[in-house]
């Protein structure tokens, strides 16, 4: 039992290992591209401001222009909830590259044991229709 437990600790450490790097890299790259995001929106954000604000002198109707702001707010809130999401997947697709190895050698382990459990039971009724058959041929 022990040295099972000790093969799952050396499975999960060594995956750990073999996995971090990337993972960090991922996260890394992660961040700079939500940043890239976020100053992007900011830099559109502001252009569509600086246009409505623009617009609103030359043009005396203030219904237009009140309605281009709530436009440009609702697309920047949009984009936000977009930024957001974005983020909740990267967060899910770091956590599944990390799980899946660890589950899968997991699964890979129990199967191992489940197949040895199989084979002392086959082998214990093996052992016991022998006994029988032994039984009958001497009576």
């Amino acid at each position: 039992m022990k040295a099972k437990l000790l093969n799952l600790l050396t499975v999960c450490i060594v995956t750990i290992a073999v996995l971090s790097p990337g993972l960090v890299v991922f996260g890394i790259i992660w961040e700079r591209h939500l940043e890239l995001l976020e100053s992007q929106n900011l830099a559109c954000q502001v252009s569509k401001t600086s246009g409505a604000i623009a617009v609103t002198p030359q043009t005396e109707s203030t219904p237009l222009s009140q309605t281009s702001i709530q436009s440009s707010d609702q697309n920047v809130v949009n984009q936000m909830v977009t930024v957001a999401e974005q983020y909740k997947f990267g967060a899910i697709l770091q956590w599944f590259f990390l799980l899946t190895p660890i589950c899968v050698g997991l699964g890979i382990i129990f199967y191992d044991r489940y197949l040895v459990y199989r084979a002392a039971i086959f082998k214990e009724q093996v052992e016991m229709l022998e006994r029988l058959w032994q039984q009958s041929i001497e009576q």
